[in-house]
This record gives structure tokens, sequence and C-alpha cells, in this order.
């Protein structure tokens, strides 16, 4: 019998596998085996990740499809993607198809077959063969081993079943699949728990946050990230944490996953099988080593991850905590079989960034394609720069001095979340660490990778020191400095890709790779093409497109929406993205933008919005969320105020706050209360939450202010009342100040109204008085009130329709021109004023109030109860 690829194997009745049959049924003699026409021999690679599809990539570059014919398999059913990128993915910053590297045109255009889906169980290095698990065998000549790893699943009690599965509820994350079933199952939960507290439980734990649940994250080890920061500085990122409304339980040791009969059927319900434990139960809180109980809805393991060196060890390979390589990657028991990835052991480590992983792809593709067939890998320095649930890290080499003569050098500001270290050794950068401020990261990474002489004032290392501030810049930054180390692309790369012709900040990115990693470098790229194309850089037609999935700018988009009646945010999809599909990111900004072009007739797709449009409210760090009624102008009455003060009673609101806009605050409001606080309130939304007209702030005026020279408090009123709530690009905020003193603060606000003598009125546009503050432009000085309305109305139509998607005034008015604003709303040089005036009354002739005209629950889980407040421990669990 001759064992050809795909031969199927008939099962044994002794109960044999199908894959262990094969191997045993593969001759002997390896002379008999064939070698594939045209004298390529066959290179099998077992792993269809990030690892192996690199080494694939740069044997294609180094002339390998003439050399090989490639077969890869991949357990998962699907092309190469970006497991860097899964956090966003989660986080709803990406989509799928924004995070896969290789398209299955790809495979197919290079000649390679891919066997998505497949495991391989089987090797016999002998025979030279693998076997996958549905009974078939596949003769290779050389063969790359890059599986990669798998999540840690701690030896926990009831977190796995006997056979390894997980019980309902609780999820790893490693995979895509992985990611679809979190989010499936997180919509209506309202508590999670994050096991592990490093640089993927962050991540975890953020992107849950996206779905409005209060997360905790358990940590066995006393710091955050323990593996790069020190005691110091993973205080300080965990101050950082907890204040975007994470919980850490640093130093807790999970005795038991304590699990309930699932009866509800939630796995079915909410995403197929995902979650569903298999009979298993369902998982419903932690209980710690010390007996303190966390009560939770469901349970991601985040704490590590493990090699996956099965197929090495069924080969009989050296395996210790990977699969033992020499310099050239290949296995030390096996000249034909290579290794590459986090399933590699060199030099006694494994590494599990993606830097190495490049580096190791490129010397093994050298040397299996003979191009340099002394070709060695002698290890890393690892070096990463990325943000942690919204804190910029960069960590590189040792974290802390680890002989007596070595220098550190260290500032902390931990009220500002700071912190910088560097560690010397023999006048050489052996460590850093940056938190919060990451600013001198590339000149650190250059100087730790590179050995580069240092600064006799070691402080200038950490900061640029006197006047004018120095940064690397493009011009000044060696060919060989390393600008993307998720992809190992450094700046000369960059620059021969210009220089060969791509002009696009984008192409650049594609045909390098450079940024398409955590994308921490993306500014650096960018200022590297403009300088290697010395100007001449092309647009990029995407910049312009108003949401990136579908290919349009703003006014062509709108056009089209309302020539082909497009009402609800699939239709567009449908009608205009490229095949139809549908892109996550793009969702929130088009049901911005169908609200204004539709106002009443717009269709309503729930998963267009967030979780605080879904519920009109704002979510707090808490889980709980904010409740802000409509008090127009800032003016209220004592029936207003008894209303309120009873709801916060009735309802044991835990805070009651005046706010900077002059309206009254309810913090603190469970989500299955929602409903019934806005019924007994009975008064409208002030749109605390939304992207849209919030509110006018208003001083005394005339009638009680000795300096008052307009009624402000009136046309504020009447201002707020006829244009609240309605959709904008982003928020808007008013003001009308009774005299120029400015005690409402008009000149920073979107749009601000000042009563000057003579009964007249100025009217001041893009204003902002945040982070970064700016003085409104003029738009025109009226002689009416009336005068005042209609601008005022006329320049936010004109904003909503142009605005870019969360471009606030304060951006758009600069970026379009004050005269060029003045010249359409006030002097209507484009015959567009009546038109303008029209769909900002259509808008509001459509609108409806959220809270006063509500409707029944959109879905069974918008306002579903959850577990009582006083169930989750408030002290840190020790």
């Amino acid at each position: 019998m001759t064992i050809t690829e795909n031969t199927p194997i008939t099962p044994s009745r002794t109960g044999t596998s199908p894959a262990a049959k094969a191997i045993s049924a593969v001759p002997a003699q390896r002379e008999h085996r064939q070698t594939p026409a045209g004298g390529r021999q066959r290179l099998v690679v077992v792993g269809n990740g990030m690892a192996g599809i690199r080494a694939v990539e740069e044997i294609l570059a180094r002339g390998g499809a003439d050399l090989f014919e490639v077969t890869v398999f991949g357990d998962e059913p699907y092309g190469n993607y970006n497991r860097i990128l899964l956090s966003n993915v989660l986080a709803g910053a990406d989509t799928e198809d924004e995070i896969f590297l290789n398209t299955p045109e790809w495979y197919t255009d290079n000649g390679i077959r891919l066997r998505a889906g497949t495991r391989v169980t089987g090797l016999d290095r002998y025979a030279r063969v693998v076997a996958t698990e549905d009974g078939t065998v596949t003769p290779y000549d050389k063969l790359i081993i890059a599986t990669g790893s798998r999540s840690f699943i701690p030896p926990i009690k009831g977190l796995t079943g006997p056979d390894g599965q997980l019980p309902g509820g609780v999820f790893a994350f490693r995979t895509i699949d992985d990611c679809r079933s979190m989010i499936a199952f997180a919509g209506g939960r309202r508590t999670a728990a994050v096991i592990g507290g490093g640089l993927l439980g962050l991540e975890a734990a953020r992107g849950l946050q996206t779905y409005g649940l209060e997360v905790h994250v358990i940590d066995a080890a006393p710091t955050l990230m323990n593996q790069q920061l020190c005691a110091e500085a993973g205080g300080i990122l965990r101050r950082g944490v907890e204040e975007l409304g994470i919980t850490v339980h640093p130093g807790a040791r999970t005795a038991q996953v304590l699990l309930a009969a699932d009866e509800t059927g939630d796995g079915e319900t909410d995403g197929g099988a995902a979650g569903d434990g298999g009979g298993l139960g369902r998982a419903v809180g932690l209980e710690f080593a010390d007996g303190t109980r966390l009560d939770v809805d469901m349970i991601v393991v985040a704490a590590g991850i493990r090699p996956n060196v099965d197929v090495g060890l069924r080969g009989g390979l050296t395996v210790e905590r990977g699969i033992v390589t020499d310099d050239q990657m290949r296995s030390v028991d096996d000249p034909d079989v290579y290794v590459v990835g986090e399933c590699a052991q060199h030099r006694g480590q494994v590494y599990g960034l993606v830097a190495p992983l490049w580096e190791q792809a490129t010397v093994l593709a050298e040397h299996i394609t003979g191009v340099n067939p002394d070709a060695a890998y002698h290890g890393s320095k690892t070096a990463t720069k990325l943000k942690v649930a919204g804190v910029a890290v960069a960590a590189m080499g040792l974290k802390d001095a680890e002989h007596p003569d070595d220098e550190v050098v260290r500032f902390v500001e931990p009220r500002q979340g700071v912190y910088k270290s560097v560690v010397i050794r023999d006048g050489k950068l052996v460590g850093a660490t940056l938190l919060g401020d990451t600013a001198k990261s590339a000149s650190l990474i250059q100087a730790f990778d590179h050995g580069l002489p240092l600064p006799e004032e070691r402080l200038k290392l950490l900061f640029d020191i006197g006047l004018p501030a120095a940064e690397v810049g493009a011009a000044e930054m060696a060919d060989e400095a390393q600008v993307c180390n998720c992809n190992g692309v450094s700046k000369g790369k960059i620059v021969a890709c210009v220089k060969g012709g791509m002009k696009t900040v984008p192409g650049v990115m594609n045909a390098t790779r450079a940024g398409k990693g955590c994308g921490s470098c993306k500014t650096l790229v960018k200022e590297i093409v403009e300088w290697a194309a010395d100007g001449d850089v092309e647009d990029d037609p995407s910049a312009n497109w108003y949401v990136p999935g579908v290919p349009m700018d703003k006014p062509t988009l709108m056009a089209a929406v309302r020539e082909q009646e497009l009402r609800s945010v699939s239709a567009v999809f449908a009608a205009l993205a490229p095949d139809g599909r549908e892109d996550a990111a793009s969702k929130m900004a088009l049901t911005s933008l169908l609200r204004i072009v539709w106002g009443g007739d717009f269709v309503d797709e729930r998963d267009g919005r967030f979780i605080n449009d879904r519920v009109h409210a704002n979510i707090q760090k808490d889980g709980t969320f904010s409740v802000v009624p409509m008090i127009a102008g800032g003016v209220t009455s004592p029936d207003e105020l008894r209303r309120i003060a009873d709801v916060a009673e009735k309802y044991s609101v835990p805070m009651v706050k005046i706010t900077g806009g002059q309206r009254i605050d309810l913090l603190g409001v469970r989500k299955e209360d929602l409903p019934k606080v806005w019924a007994d309130l009975d008064m409208p939304s002030g749109h605390a939450y939304g992207k849209s007209f919030r509110t006018v702030k208003t001083c005394v005026g005339k009638d009680f202010c000795r300096f008052g020279v307009g009624d402000s408090t009136a046309l504020g009123v009447a201002i707020e009342q006829r244009y609240h709530g309605l959709e904008s690009p982003g928020k808007l905020k008013l003001a009308v100040n009774g005299c120029p003193r400015n005690c409402a603060e008009g000149l920073i606000k979107d749009v601000g109204v000042v009563a000057i003598d003579g009964g007249r009125w100025e009217i001041y546009i893009g204003g902002a008085g945040g982070a970064h503050v700016r003085k409104g432009d003029l738009l025109a000085t009226v002689d009416s009130p009336e005068e005042v309305m209609t601008l005022t109305g006329r320049f936010l139509q004109y904003y909503r329709e142009n605005g870019k998607w969360l471009e606030r005034t304060y951006t758009f008015v600069p970026r379009v021109g004050i005269e060029k604003i003045r010249a359409v709303v006030v002097d209507d040089t484009e015959g567009i004023a009546a038109d303008l005036d029209a769909r900002i009354q259509e808008s509001i002739d459509a609108y409806r109030d959220p809270w006063l005209e509500r409707d029944e629950p959109a879905t069974p889980g918008q306002f579903r109860a959850s577990l009582p407040l006083v169930s989750l421990p408030r002290v840190p669990v020790r």
C-alpha cells in the first residue's frame, strides 16, 4: 500500500485512532517516497497563525515558490489573522475583517494549499508524514511546526469539566471564536470577572466594559503586569485602570468557580452554544482562598499561555518549555523539522511577543531556501510599546537593578499616572519602563536594541532638557532603527518602500506591515513616509470617507442615502458597502447620519447604538447609570425639584449633583430601575449621554442683574426647548450671556450668544472650554432674539450635515473656516439658507423624547434586572 496525501484511513476496531493507524501504515523505507512534480520539495507547515504564515511569506520572498510545494494546516477554519487585535474586536474598535492578514485568495495566488480547520494529530519523522484527526496523512520533505500557544487554564476547582470543557459563562480569550462567544454572551449581563492581571486580562476587562458590564480583574500576583512592571509601576497602572471603572483584586487566589444548574437556556439564547457549558452548569461566582465570594455573570480566563507542543511530543522531539531548536530554528533532533514562534524554545527562551517571532521567521527562511545557509538566530531583546486599557506602556529589558553596579534613574508622578525608569549597566541601556508618558520610547528602544552611547546626563534619557524640546525625528533616525516592534519593520524598509513608488501612508503600511500590529507606531510611520517622499505624499481616498465601511465622503453618502431612500444602517451597508459587508465600527456614525437625514422616518436598529444610547442614560464606572433630566437654561421650579428629590429618595440614588451645565444629575441609578425613574420624574431627557444638542447655560440676565443688557435667561430657555436632543456629529453645549462679562462662559461654547448695548446680540461659534481652550469665532451681530434663533439653527444644521463623525465644532469651524461658514450661514452665498432652515425644522418636528414618549423595551435584556448590588463585595479581596 502506498500512502499519498489525504489517503483516508479506516478506523481500527481495536480502538487505535485514525491518526495512529495512518502512521503505522506508512512504508518504512524513505527511498520509496516520490518527489513532487517539477522537482519541488514538499513543505508542510503545521500552524496557520502569525508565525507560521510569516515564515511562509519570508520563504516566498526568497524564491520559495520555485523550491517548495506548500501545504498549510490550521486548527481554525479561517485564514491568518492578527491575534494581537482580538481585544480591539472585543471592544468594537476593529471588525473581524480588519484583523485578517491574508485572504483566501492570497493562499491561492501563491500556490499554497490551505487546509483550514484541520488539526494535525500525529508526526512520524522516520516516514516523514503528518497525520490529521480526520484520518488522512500528508508526506513532507521539510516540516515547519508553528503551533503557537494555547490559553493556560489554571487548576481551579469548577473551572473545567472532566474533558477540559469550560462551564457556561466561562471563556478563554485566545481565538476569534472565543471573542465571538464572549460578545454573544455579554449582552444583558451585569458583572464579569477576568482571571489574570497581565496584558491580555486588562485588555479583556476594558473590552467587556463596552457591553455595560461591571468588570473585576482577579490577579494572583500582587502587581499588575508583573512580568513587565515593578511593584511601584504596577501600582500606578492599577490606579489608572481603576479610574476607568475596573475593580482590581491584587493577590487574590481563586479557590473555586461557583456553579449553578443552567435552567435558563442562556447558551442557546445568547449565541448558540457559546457559553452553555455542555451540561456542566453555569458560573455564578468566584470563591477565594480566604473564603470571600464575588458574584458574577461571566468569567474570562486570561491567566497566560502555554506553548502548543503536542505535535513535537508525538514526533519524539526534545521538548522542555517549548520544542528545543538550534540557531537555524531546526529541531535539535531532526534537521528537516523547523520550529518557529511561541512553541519554539531557543537557548532556554520562549518568546510571546511578535518581534522575536519575525526574527526567527527570517532566519528560518534564509536557511531553508539556501539564500544564506549561515543565517543564525541568537535570541531577541524584547521591547514593547502599547496601550493597556487605555494607559500607554513601554517596557524593555530589566525592570529594576539586578547587579550592585547597575545605575537606575527613576521619575515617579503617581497623581499624573506617570512612571519612568531606566537601568544602565557598563554604560549601556539594559532596561527601561515608561508608564503614562511614552514620548521617549523611540529613542530608548534604539539605545536598548543597538547599544547606542548614552548621554552623561542620564536624565536626558527620560526628558527633553532645555529648549527647544528635541525629539528624534524621521530625518535623524538611523536606517536600521526599528519603527514597528510588532512586525520588525525598520526605518530603512519604510524608506525603500516609498522610494520604490508607494506614496500613500496606508499603502506603505500594507506593503511593509508597519503599524499593522498594535498600531502604536502609526504616527511615526506617517512621519517617515512624509519625510522619505519629500512632501510628495499622495492622499489616501479613505481618509475622506465618513465611515470606514462605506467608501464615500459625507456629502456623497448623504446624497446616496436620500436618492436610494436608505433608512436603516443595514440598508446602507447592503447598498453602498463593498460586497454589502457590514462594518461594526461604522454603525454608530451611520445611525447618527440617518437620524439627521430622515428624522422620524429613520429605521432604528439596536446594534447601531452604544450602551448609553440603548438605555438613554450615561453608564458610570461602577456599572450604574447617570440620569440627567432637562432643565432648560438652568431654570427649574419647586415642583420639578420635589420630583427629583422624591426619585432620589425612592431609588436610593447615591449622589445628587449640580452639573456644569446648570442641571441636576442623579448618579448611581441601577439599570433595571431606569424606566421607573423616568416615569416618576416625568421630565424630558437632558441627553447627557448622546452625541446631540445637550444644554444651554445662562446667566440671570437683565431682570435681576444690575449689569444685564439682554434677557439671556428667556432666550437660552427658548433655544434649548427648540433644539435640544437633536442628533449631531458631536455633542453640543451652548450658552447665552446677558452682558459681555461672560458669566455663562458663552465665548468657549459650541455656540455662545452675548448681549451687548443697544439691544443687540453677538453670536460666537466653535468655542471650547475643556482640555484645550478655544475662544469662539464671531459669526454675526444681530438685532433681535429671533435672528439669534434662526442663525443658531442654521449653523447647527450646516454643522450636522458637514461635520465629520465625532468632530466637535471647535475643530469643524477652523477646518472649514469662519469666513466660509459666515458666507453660507449669514450671507447665503450658496443659496442654501432656506434649505438648512427647512431641514432643521423637519428634525425638530420629528423629534421624540426618549423618556416622555417611551416604547416597550426593544429587547428582553434592554433593562434586565441583575444580581443585587449588595451581593458584590465592596472591599478588596485579600
